[in-house]
């Protein structure tokens, strides 16, 4: 079987509906493609570290991490959130197991290099896969927290892209970043449209003209990252409107696909 590597930001884990999760459900089912799920967690990350009277601040976007942060980060990712897209999966009679990059040592971290700024934040050094491997082989999909173990059993906060990139290069899996708009965003005459296939050059030149900013860059960034490790597919697609993650693999023109070569917009 195929394996697919399933990225959802924490802001839209909420938006999904139970037709994204029975998208999910075919594509294990009928499809014959193993899902991973890699999820995020930010926004309720913030409401909780805010509640708990935990001070935060970010550096180039990514958050200054301590160990009581990461206590806060940990109970949400690991619990609330996972826990929450396990049950939906489990609504739609698949099977699904929650782990953390902590869990069998899924995930091994090294930290970043401005970690004297920033803190426990880390970047992946190794995926074992053998432990996935082992859960899929029991037709149980994975949804995975990015948070993973450094050096003497220390934690780190992962950027959930980055996870994904990392997770779907380990298995050469296809991977799918999910957002709430239908991909990246370009002006033609006029009017916002979706740019449904990019390359490496266009996608960087879109980031020099502010076209690709905020959320997307760290998106497309951890795309090329993965498509130089050999991933054969990489996509964004609109994970809101049913059916669309069956319509991306099934090569209809939704979301954007990002590949290496440059492509014709004829």
């Amino acid at each position: 079987m195929e394996y697919m590597v399933i990225k959802c930001g924490g802001s839209i884990v909420d938006q999904l509906t139970p037709a994204f999760y029975q998208n999910i459900a075919q594509l294990q089912k009928e499809k014959q493609i193993n899902p991973i799920i890699v999820h995020g967690g930010g926004p309720m990350i913030s409401t909780y570290l805010k509640q708990m009277n935990v001070s935060t601040t970010f550096v180039d976007g990514l958050r200054v991490t301590t160990n009581e942060v990461l206590d806060v980060v940990e109970m949400v990712l690991s619990g609330a959130v996972n826990k929450q897209i396990v049950r939906n999966l489990t609504s739609q009679h698949v099977k699904a197991i929650g782990m953390s990059g902590i869990d069998g040592h899924l995930l091994e971290a090294v930290p970043v290099k401005n970690a004297d700024r920033i803190g426990y934040v880390g970047n992946i050094k190794k995926v074992n896969t053998c432990v996935l491997e082992d859960v899929m082989d029991q037709n149980y999909i994975p949804v995975i927290s990015p948070i993973a173990l450094g050096e003497q059993n220390q934690r780190y906060n992962i950027n959930a892209d980055i996870a994904a990139s990392a997770v779907a290069q380990a298995l050469q899996a296809k991977l799918c970043f999910i957002s709430d708009i239908p991909g990246i965003l370009v002006e033609e005459n006029g009017q916002k449209q979706t740019l449904h296939e990019t390359s490496k050059q266009e996608v960087e030149g879109l980031i020099k003209s502010k076209v690709i900013y905020g959320g997307m860059i760290p998106k497309v960034k951890a795309a090329l990252m993965a498509l130089e490790k050999n991933v054969p597919e990489v996509g964004i697609v609109n994970g809101t409107k049913a059916g669309t993650l069956i319509d991306f693999i099934d090569g209809k023109k939704v979301g954007t696909r990002i590949q290496l070569e440059e492509v014709s917009h004829v």
